[in-house]
């Protein structure tokens, strides 16, 4: 089996070195690059494509969210985890409405942290498991979605789409894996958001993990 490859980002060089032992002590994972600031992360993706970003949030100049909205300009297709000690759905909000696949929290045990690469190595969407409660409470509160559910009905082809941007895929990505034109799938995107009165992503996401898409 391949190792998931990935990149560090954290301004610790002692927090770095340490994250270093715990996930390359199974063998399942390889760190290929460390960076220090958001800067020399967005500069290791010009000549790197890890399978998985580390990212810290709290980043001397360029800070974690906007390393992410660079990282996913540069290369939609990278897959970027948060790793943080804020325990605060707004930076949930915040990293993926930039674009990130997943948000944990640096206290997390060894396994959990394996298994969030893991999941969003595979394409999946992960929200640390203290925070699924915020998300329960958003699905209670319909205003939060935007039109109520009741009233809305996707087609097929819109919950396809849907599927694919909630868990990061590009609009190249899913015209390649449904067959159809960026075009087209522009046109499927602005119909979902039209229809859910749905602007940002992290909402999309919310919304997709809600209805049992991802």
């Amino acid at each position: 089996m391949e190792k998931i490859t990935v990149v560090l980002v954290d301004d610790h060089r002692v927090m770095r070195k340490g994250l270093r032992l715990v996930l390359e002590d199974k063998g399942e994972i390889e760190v290929v690059a460390e960076a220090s600031t958001g800067e020399e992360a967005v500069d290791l993706m010009n000549r790197l494509s890890p399978d998985v970003v580390i990212m810290d949030l709290s980043l001397p100049g360029m800070n974690g969210i906007e390393a992410i909205k660079k990282i996913k300009e540069l290369k939609p297709e990278q897959r970027v985890l948060a790793l943080t000690m804020h325990e605060d759905v707004l930076f949930l909000d915040k990293v993926l409405s930039a674009g990130g696949n997943g948000f944990v929290l640096k206290r997390v045990a060894d396994e959990e942290l394996l298994a969030a690469i893991k999941a969003v190595h595979r394409g999946e969407v992960y929200i640390d498991t203290s925070l699924q409660r915020y998300l329960v409470t958003r699905a209670l509160k319909p205003e939060s979605q935007g039109k109520s559910r009741a009233s809305v009905e996707l087609t097929a082809r819109e919950k396809e789409v849907l599927q694919l941007v909630a868990l990061g895929y590009s609009n190249q990505e899913i015209g390649k894996k449904l067959i159809i034109s960026v075009k087209t799938v522009e046109n499927h995107k602005t119909r979902i958001k039209d229809k859910l009165d749905m602007t940002t992503r992290s909402k999309l996401v919310r919304y997709a993990m809600e209805q049992g898409l991802i």
